[in-house]
């Protein structure tokens, strides 16, 4: 009786081992769209020659919804990373990320500035797309339209303009703070690893549909 006690003791222990650690299987396999938000490691500090090299290293990149790296991006997954990389903690969607970060007039837009963007009617506040400011009318995105990391100018596709809605700030032109108040409440996210899920990886299929 003591015996089969103790084998019974050891089956029960196995099972809240496996139940408090990862699954033995690995991580759960891709699935489109992948809406688990995988945390960026932090490697580099924020500044602008970071974000430079960052987006450098993307560009390109294939646009795949849902992801946030390193092998493919959304909009906001593309700035999630960046910034992420740099550790600077911001929202993974855009329009989580334009509630926080000082606001800034186009004029007075400043490389690594985020723009955001909504529908061209004027009365539409929702935001549906971001990019990175550059300079000059520029700026960088993950674009559904072309399906990847990619730069563009006001100046020859007019109507990104038309369809600005706000822009913020988060790292100050001289580097040395960081613009992190919230003008509303944000949504909370649950965020992993490559141990508990799989982004898109190069071996993959682009799916179809840009946006499913």
């Amino acid at each position: 009786m003591k015996k089969n006690f103790c084998v019974y003791s050891l089956i029960i222990l196995s099972f809240f081992l496996i139940g408090c650690n990862e699954s033995p299987q690995g991580p759960k396999p891709y699935c489109y769209p992948n809406y688990d938000i995988i945390k960026p490691e932090t490697i580099c500090k924020p500044n602008r020659e970071n974000i430079q090299k960052l987006l450098d290293s993307y560009l390109g990149k294939p646009y795949v919804w849902a992801e946030e790296g390193p092998y493919a991006f959304d909009c906001s997954g593309l700035t999630y990373n960046i910034y992420g990389s740099m550790g600077v903690e911001i929202p993974r969607v855009a329009r989580e990320q334009a509630k926080i970060g000082k606001n800034i007039p186009y004029s007075k837009l400043y490389y690594g500035d985020l723009i955001f963007f909504g529908s061209i009617n004027p009365r539409s506040t929702r935001i549906s797309h971001v990019g990175i400011y550059l300079g000059d009318g520029w700026f960088a995105h993950a674009s559904s339209k072309d399906r990847k990391v990619t730069i563009s100018n006001f100046a020859k596709e007019p109507v990104y303009f038309k369809r600005i809605k706000m822009c913020k700030r988060y790292l100050s032109k001289s580097e040395r703070s960081l613009f992190m108040t919230c003008d509303a409440q944000l949504e909370k996210m649950k965020i992993t690893d490559t141990r508990h899920t799989t982004p898109w990886q190069p071996t993959m299929k682009l799916p179809l549909k840009a946006v499913p």
